[in-house]
């Protein structure tokens, strides 16, 4: 009789603990874009940059803990204090067009608080070669 009582309150505390967690408050990253095309720059520009806007759509504070680019050539700047929620946040990139004639597709990797989620951004265009 012990073993089942035992085996009831843990099933009983377990389903709670569950229950708890799929209502436990988390925020929410929603970009108003995903991907700049810088269309054609010349070289001799030195850098473009962008900015992405996101907006925390969830129910607590954002943070952006890490970005990541896909290389040197690409600069990230973000909103390092917590995002309330409603609130919005801003991550600049910014690209050297020096010694890098043609097309580039460069990816921006947002590392936050989001549980299990993980935003890939897209920067993309074509340097023209100076003259």
């Amino acid at each position: 009789m012990k073993k089942i009582s035992f085996i009831l309150l843990a099933l009983i505390l377990s389903t709670g603990f569950i229950a708890a967690q799929n209502g436990k408050k988390a925020p929410k990253a929603t970009f108003t874009n995903e991907v700049h095309d810088f269309g054609k720059v010349e070289e001799s520009v030195g850098t473009v940059s962008c900015e992405f806007v996101f907006k925390n759509n969830g129910d607590a504070p954002l943070v952006i803990q890490r970005v990541q680019t896909t290389c040197g050539c690409t600069t990230p700047d973000y909103t390092k204090e917590p995002i309330l929620p409603g609130k919005e946040g801003k991550i600049k990139v910014t690209f050297s067009t020096t010694g890098r004639p043609g097309v580039f597709d460069k990816k921006v990797t947002i590392f936050s608080n989001v549980p299990d989620e993980v935003y890939v951004l897209t920067i993309k265009g074509e340097v023209i070669r100076k003259r």
